[in-house]
């Protein structure tokens, strides 16, 4: 089998990290692994299948022997990188907002719609976290019954916002406990024991920029038809996204159907036995690759209508994890030329 050399852009970062060590687990055969990063974390070292590898700085002439490049540097950095590595010969996965929404560029997940891959340009845009773990839950629904509307609450944790974020909670908890008074400068006001319902900047009718993510890419991936209704809040936990979620579908159904299908979904977990205090929770998610569905029952105030709570490790499959499936789907269906 040829093996491929796989570069990780942001490789010092929080999602970067995760993208090695889920690199170490994946099918892909990696002959090479090559961790870049900001000029500052060039020399650092990074381990990978009992190698240790250098990092280097992102910058053009980085990509020569680059098969595929997984980028989470944000979408200043791949606005400039991306292009310069496709130059350079490497197909990339960037995890940042940068080009999801470019008509060129398949905005992906490989449980929902593997087959847009084929025509990729060199850019294949990862997802929001958000987004990713929902509609892995709620695809299987739509190509059964047709959803025609989502109202969406998220309950965010911080390592969505980075390093720096998750820090900013450790610290802000310590000064609470202590009786101190806790300094804010990741987000607008004190995170630890309190809930923000502010991700990203506000734009157009009050809404957020994560929240406008969340209708565009559920429009992009899954059906424009469908009426997305988004609130995004951020609480005080570490990882792992929690999302109540209302749907409203065009054709009737029974719950325990809507259960025995998402039993069977790829990459869903069913958690839903409430009797027994078995349901979703972020704390379980933690590490896990699935999407974790429960709380399913049915809305008594809309015809063809229920509530169901997901959940999953945004550092997981809401980023890292998603982007290195890409990754292998691409190289399983050839959709990359391996250099030899």
């Amino acid at each position: 089998m040829d093996t491929i050399n796989v570069a990780v852009v942001g490789a010092m970062g929080a999602v970067g990290t995760e993208m090695i060590r889920t690199l170490e687990k994946s099918r892909l055969p990696v002959g090479e692994l090559v961790p870049l990063d900001v000029k500052e974390n060039a020399g650092k070292s990074v381990d990978f299948r009992g190698k240790t590898y250098t990092v280097k700085e992102a910058a053009r002439g980085a990509f020569g022997n680059v098969d595929i490049a997984l980028f989470s540097a944000g979408a200043g950095a791949s606005e400039v990188l991306a292009p310069i590595a496709v130059e350079e010969g490497a197909v990339v996965v960037d995890n940042s907002s940068q080009w999801r929404m470019d008509p060129r560029c398949p905005l992906v997940v490989p449980e929902v719609n593997p087959d847009d891959l084929k025509d990729h340009q060199g850019i294949i845009a990862n997802p929001n976290c958000s987004t990713i773990q929902m509609l892995v839950a709620l695809a299987p629904i739509h190509r059964k019954y047709r959803i025609r509307r989502i109202v969406v609450s998220t309950y965010q944790a911080v390592s969505g916002s980075g390093l720096p974020a998750i820090r900013e909670l450790t610290s802000q908890t310590e000064d609470k406990l202590d009786g101190k008074r806790p300094n804010a400068s990741v987000y607008p006001h004190q995170i630890a024991f309190n809930a923000l319902p502010h991700i990203d900047v506000f734009v157009e009718e009050g809404y957020t920029k994560e929240e406008m993510k969340m209708v565009n890419e559920t429009h992009k991936i899954l059906d424009p038809a469908i009426l997305v209704s988004p609130t995004a809040v951020r609480i005080p936990v570490f990882r792992s996204h929690s999302e109540s979620v209302n749907i409203e579908t065009e054709n009737p159904f029974e719950i325990e159907d809507i259960r025995k299908l998402l039993a069977g979904a790829p990459g869903v977990v069913l958690q839903d036995d409430p009797a027994n205090n078995v349901y979703p929770m972020a704390i379980e998610a933690e590490g896990r690759d699935e999407v974790f569905v429960g709380r399913i029952r049915r809305d008594p105030t809309a015809p063809n209508s229920l509530n169901m709570w997901v959940v999953s490790d945004n550092l997981l499959k809401g980023a890292a994890l998603n982007a290195v499936q890409i990754a292998e789907t691409l190289h399983e269906r050839s959709l990359i030329t391996v250099r030899q």
